[in-house]
């Protein structure tokens, strides 16, 4: 996920740390179907312009979804002015902190079990769209981009999807968090492997000559370490 993606996500889940607004969202949420301005007020014992105002609110968050219907059975002129109706639109949000991409996991886990159900194809599946990020994280950099350049993107993406790259000891890269840390639990060789079939496939789309990805399980860090062969330099990668 990148950056303003999580900002949006956060921003729309703090929308409903306001008491009413939270209560109108919760309402139409248990409906399961389109509710009227006047529904929600009556419902909830407040105004309906305070219920116009949250539920307008929650539209533009993106929370719900609103549609103009007229109500009752009344048809053609002199049926009144459509009613401005809502319902919960189709929008996913997760927001974990450290983020997690246990979504991609799932992804990945399902394709594998398509094709075949073996570990194997799974970190295939994973290195293939570990080399698809790198390939756009490539293009993000522009035309011939220097190798400084290209392990400054590699470490935004990487705290884009959640890992919190930092700079090691010994001139490597580091990555405190593993977004898949809970089904690391469950079965570490398996989700371990893709993690590395991620990462590797990574930086092979980005194209960093002398970054490579290897098994390094450490206290307190993901299982994945980069080691990089030499300094950054300004030379083209």
């Amino acid at each position: 996920m990148d950056r303003g993606k999580f900002d949006d996500q956060v921003r729309r889940v703090a929308s409903l740390s306001e008491p009413t607004r939270r209560s109108v969202y919760t309402y139409v949420v248990g409906q399961g179907r389109e509710v009227s301005r006047d529904e929600t007020a009556e419902a909830l014992g407040i105004s309906r312009a305070l219920a116009a105002f949250h539920l307008d609110k929650l539209v533009d968050e993106e929370l719900l979804d609103a549609s103009f219907r007229r109500l009752g059975a009344t048809k053609g002129p002199g049926a009144g002015r459509p009613s401005k109706l809502y319902r919960r639109s189709g929008l996913t949000i997760e927001v974990s902190l450290p983020r997690t991409q246990y979504a991609l996991a799932a992804r990945l886990l399902v394709k594998a079990l398509k094709g075949g159900g073996t570990p194997e194809t799974a970190f295939k599946l994973a290195a293939d769209h570990g080399f698809d990020i790198g390939t756009e994280a490539r293009r993000r950099a522009g035309a011939r981009p220097s190798k400084s350049l290209l392990l400054e993107t590699a470490m935004e993406v990487l705290s884009e999807y959640g890992f919190e790259p930092f700079d090691g000891p010994n001139g490597n890269i580091l990555l405190r968090n593993c977004p898949f840390d809970a089904a690391v639990r469950e079965s570490k060789e398996i989700v371990c492997g893709m993690n590395f079939g991620l990462l590797d496939g990574f930086l092979r789309g980005l194209r960093l000559r002398g970054v490579n990805a290897r098994l390094d399980p450490q206290p307190g860090c993901c299982c994945v370490a980069i080691d990089i062969d030499g300094s950054p330099d300004r030379q083209s990668a």
